[in-house]
């Protein structure tokens, strides 16, 4: 069984003072994390941005908005298009304020992304392996 989903997608980057351009974003699924979700983007050959998801999250994002740290999520509807508005907020600046993009991304690929992870490890039926970290833990204590 395969316990692992890749996807690359195309997707939009809008980073304050410029237009959008088009980047990677590399989408992966494995069952052994399975509440995560991890994002890389990447232009040109170099990675950009690597990023954690939260699986749920993710996929609430594409019905309402969802997010109050550094990553939120939201839908939008730009006409024709369904997209997934990611925003990003990292660290902070010398200035006092914080680095940020924002991703435009095709719902309806995110969405079958998601429903290839759920084929995997349907949700209400991850498993994490908390016994065994609480005995690491203990351990080395």
């Amino acid at each position: 069984m395969n316990t692992f989903v890749h996807k690359t997608l195309v997707v939009q980057l809008h980073a304050p003072g410029t237009g959008r351009f088009p980047v990677l974003a590399h989408l992966g699924y494995d069952a052994e994390d399975p509440f995560a979700v991890t994002a890389v983007f990447a232009h040109d050959g170099h990675v950009l941005a690597q990023w954690r998801l939260d699986r749920e999250m993710l996929a609430e994002g594409l019905n309402r908005p969802v997010g109050v740290g550094d990553v939120r999520l939201r839908p939008a509807d730009t006409g024709m298009w369904h997209e997934l508005r990611l925003e990003f907020l990292g660290e902070p600046r010398p200035d006092g304020g914080r680095q940020r993009a924002v991703v435009h991304a095709w719902a309806p690929a995110v969405a079958m992304f998601l429903r290839e992870t759920r084929e995997i490890v349907p949700p209400g039926r991850e498993q994490a392996p908390v016994d065994e970290l609480l005995a690491d833990i203990l351990a080395t204590g």
